[in-house]
């Protein structure tokens, strides 16, 4: 059995939903009666027409929040409006991650390293994961069980890099991967029934993989939904030994 069905009235939080993966997890929690409440972060509102319009007809179940998980005072306000409503949360699904903007491009050597580039990096694809943890601690420590979920990425893997290149992207999800599992060790201790994890969603049909796409197998490239819906499986046949635990869309534990 699911732990969502295990609760009355589950409230879930997506980080990162004005698009892509996080846009799709808003989709399908609404469409799922045992969801309660749902509550989305996004950065930019005329980049989240389609969330806010989602937020305007659906009400009673769904609030959206302006945050840029860069900026620590959003996430700690955002939160505190969270808890004026609710006193908990039962799943956390951030989904913020950066490949490329702007100027902003994976590199493929050395020579390509800039260090604000990898300073964007590490803020947007690591830090905001782990202040998220340091705020969210008072919803997520209750009696029931809770998941909070990362999307990483299989090339954030140390011992499965064989390609090299990509420098900042993938040392600032190796280090969101560090994050969590550090964290999962002292969420251990403080508040025991919450389970952390990393989550790997394989190739999905998103702005940002759309330059990297070439060479991918048509059968390897997941739309949103199906992304959404795997990674929700995984999440919801999570065990109590699983937490600090990197998943691939599957199931299977990857290599740190």
């Amino acid at each position: 059995m699911s732990f969502i069905d295990e609760i009355n009235q589950v409230n879930a939080l997506i980080v990162g939903a004005s698009q892509g993966i996080g846009l799709g997890f808003v989709k399908k929690l609404l469409s799922d009666e045992r969801i309660s409440k749902i509550y989305a972060t996004y950065r930019q509102a005329e980049s989240a027409g389609e969330l806010i319009t989602l937020a305007d007809n659906n009400s009673e179940r769904l609030m959206c929040l302006s945050v840029d998980i860069t900026e620590e005072a959003q996430i700690a306000e955002a939160i505190k409006k969270i808890s004026h409503q609710v006193n908990k949360l039962h799943l956390v699904v951030n989904c913020v991650g950066l490949l490329h903007e702007g100027n902003l491009q994976p590199e493929k050597s050395l020579r390509q390293i800039n260090p604000e580039n990898l300073l964007r990096y590490f803020q947007v694809n690591s830090i905001g994961a782990v202040l998220l943890a340091k705020h969210l601690l008072p919803l997520l420590k209750h009696k029931e069980r809770s998941v909070f979920a990362s999307i990483s990425a299989k090339v954030g893997s140390i011992g499965d890099n064989q390609l090299g290149g990509w420098y900042g992207y993938r040392a600032s999800k190796a280090a969101l991967n560090m994050f969590m599992r550090t964290t999962a060790i002292e969420y251990a201790r403080s508040s025991p029934k919450t389970l952390v994890v990393t989550l790997h969603p394989g190739t999905t049909d998103t702005r940002l993989s759309l330059p990297f796409q070439g060479n991918v197998p048509a059968e390897k490239l997941f739309s949103v939904e199906r992304s959404v819906s795997q990674l929700l499986d995984v999440i919801e046949q999570l065990k109590d030994g699983d937490s600090g635990q990197f998943f691939s869309w599957d199931g299977s534990r990857l290599p740190w």
